[in-house]
């Protein structure tokens, strides 16, 4: 038996829906039993500085023989952590709201029984023992996956690469690396220590996999007479922009040309002699190698930015669908833009909003960086004990 202080969610408040509603609320102090049925209101807004629990139990039937299996894999996925058998917990969020009454839906469908309670307090666990929890377990999996990707980097560090190390098996690797990365980081609430070393190592093996990686133009920034000679121009691309055209618009102005004018053609034979074309077939300022015109821009300017190599990430695996950085920003910023096409049939006012959308995605990136710091590190487990709490020690055998 767990002693838990639990809100008590309604039934009808939780199962199948993903809205909770919020008026009055019963605090009780008992034991769990999973036979029992409790129908209480659901929580209130939770006061800042006050952590929240989420617990998820359930019990299975015998048939199906996989739901215990599929159950299981979807507990994991969520990033829940077991405190006790059938038994699971995650900070309280909406999402996590919405995640848990999905799944309870889902066991009842399939005959068994689940509820889902919040949680204030749960008995053997303070908060900061759970945070820690939840740190560990991502640090293991950070670990696990760092340890994966440096023995890929391993065995493709000598001149004659083995079989199974060639630049596009490598790449299949590095997609697969880039997934594990966003699904574990998809559920490290507390920021928890080991991502950026992963993130390290992948861009090491992202490196490793092609010398084509940057635009094949020339990386010196261009001299400040050179940049002169970029001021205050006509930039003309072809109409109806997407997302390399509308990321390059914002740099352009944004780091290049402050007076930037911006203009529209079918083709470079199209445009004006004074003009400058960009993102266009057959020009300078356009795909290289296996970059997007972003990124040429951005290595022909010198930009490097951190900010902006993830906006350079962004638009890579969108225009080029090539899911070589595996932003998990992509899904977002594609379904923006496809709205942004459909209300403006002006190109100018339908690349103004795409300008807008990158500076707001800029300074996001740029506000994360400021406020990540040093992600700290959980505390390893203390080793249990025995003899009335003294450390048993145990003697060598000669």
């Amino acid at each position: 038996m767990t002693v838990v202080t639990l809100l008590l969610y309604s039934e009808t408040n939780v199962t199948g829906s993903s809205s909770f509603s919020s008026p009055t609320v019963d605090t009780l102090t008992m034991r769990s039993d999973p036979k029992a049925e409790h129908v209480a209101a659901p929580a209130p807004r939770v006061q800042q500085g006050t952590r929240r629990w989420l617990l998820f139990v359930h019990q299975l039937p015998s048939n199906p023989s996989n739901l215990r299996v599929r159950t299981w894999r979807r507990l994991q996925q969520l990033g829940a952590l077991p405190i006790k058998q059938a038994v699971y917990v995650l900070p309280d969020t909406p999402s996590a709201r919405e995640d848990f009454a999905w799944l309870k839906t889902e066991v009842k469908a399939a005959g068994g029984d689940a509820s889902v309670f919040s949680a204030d307090n749960v008995d053997s666990w303070s908060g900061d023992a759970l945070v820690e929890e939840f740190r560990r377990s991502r640090q293991e999996a950070y670990a696990s996956l760092a340890r994966d990707v440096d023995k890929v980097l391993k065995r493709t560090s000598g001149a004659r690469r083995p079989s199974g190390t060639r630049a596009p098996a490598i790449r299949r690797l590095s997609e697969v690396f880039r997934e594990r990365l966003t699904a574990i980081a998809g559920v490290d609430f507390f920021g928890s220590a080991g991502r950026d070393r992963v993130t390290t190592l992948l861009k090491q093996l992202e490196e490793r996999a092609s010398d084509t990686r940057l635009p094949a133009v020339s990386s010196k920034p261009p001299s400040p007479a050179d940049a002169n000679t970029y001021h205050g121009r006509l930039w003309v691309t072809r109409p109806r922009p997407g997302v390399d055209r509308m990321a390059s618009a914002w740099l352009i102005r944004r780091f290049i040309d402050p007076q930037a004018r911006f203009g529209f053609a079918a083709d470079r034979d199209a445009v004006p002699e004074d003009a400058l074309p960009f993102d266009m077939f057959g020009v300078d300022f356009s795909h290289q190698g296996e970059g997007c015109t972003f990124e040429t821009l951005c290595a022909v300017f010198g930009i490097q930015e951190p900010a902006v190599a993830r906006v350079a990430a962004v638009v890579h695996d969108l225009d080029l669908k090539d899911g070589r950085f595996g932003a998990p920003e992509c899904a977002t910023v594609g379904t923006l833009i496809e709205g942004f096409q459909l209300a403006h049939a002006d190109d100018d006012a339908l690349l103004a909003q795409g300008m807008a959308l990158f500076e707001a995605l800029s300074r996001a990136f740029e506000q994360s960086a400021r406020s990540a710091g040093l992600r700290p590190v959980a505390r390893p487990r203390k080793r249990p004990t025995s003899n009335g709490g003294k450390s048993v020690r145990r003697r060598r055998a000669r």
